[in-house]
């Protein structure tokens, strides 16, 4: 199966336009598993469904100008971020709603809006996130398939083609680097 998704993926990039439709089936239970693992680390009240996060993410898979996916772990790397994408998205759109933002539907996100400090540190991880992939991409891509993806450090050597060493020395140190910055971005927000 991996490997037809490869082949498929191959395909894409060539132009064939029927083989995306053909890797949806093949891929979309792991989607589904990345998306249920993602949430899990969401407040209780999350109003996103795995099936919805799913949907959103592989709109904007389908939709990229250039589907340059080497292979499936490749593909479900991509996949991982995306999902980061829309969940941070949707934690700024409840802080909006939090501060105001479009009154009329503010009733509809009240449980929603019990849950905003949730919302704000995925706002400050996500930031510290860009930071650190300027700085070692590789430890942002750990972060995104560990944290959001919830995959285990095999899994992750896997989709990275890296050992599994690298891969826990790479989350150790990217926890530790990640901690810092947001608490010193905590402490900037402060003392304003």
């Amino acid at each position: 199966m991996h490997g037809d998704v490869t082949r498929l993926l191959g395909e894409c990039r060539e132009g064939g336009k029927d083989a995306l439709d053909r890797v949806l089936p093949l891929v979309y239970e792991e989607l589904r598993t990345l998306a249920e693992r993602s949430l899990r680390r969401e407040s209780p009240g999350h109003t996103l469904q795995a099936t919805a996060l799913v949907n959103e993410a592989w709109l904007r898979l389908v939709d990229q100008r250039e589907q340059n996916w080497e292979n499936r772990s490749h593909f479900l790397a991509i996949a991982a971020t995306a999902m980061r994408r829309i969940l941070v998205n949707h934690a700024r759109d409840r802080r909006a709603l939090k501060r105001g933002g479009d009154r009329q539907r503010e009733t509809l996100f009240e449980a929603a809006a019990l849950f905003e400090e949730r919302a704000d540190d995925l706002l400050a991880l996500d930031e510290a996130l860009d930071k650190l992939a300027r700085v070692d991409d590789t430890k942002r891509q750990i972060v995104e398939l560990r944290f959001f993806a919830g995959l285990s450090a095999e899994e992750t050597a896997r989709v990275l083609d890296v050992s599994t060493r690298t891969v826990e020395r790479g989350w150790r140190l990217a926890k530790a680097w990640l901690r810092r910055e947001v608490a010193g971005s905590a402490d900037a927000g402060t003392n304003r």
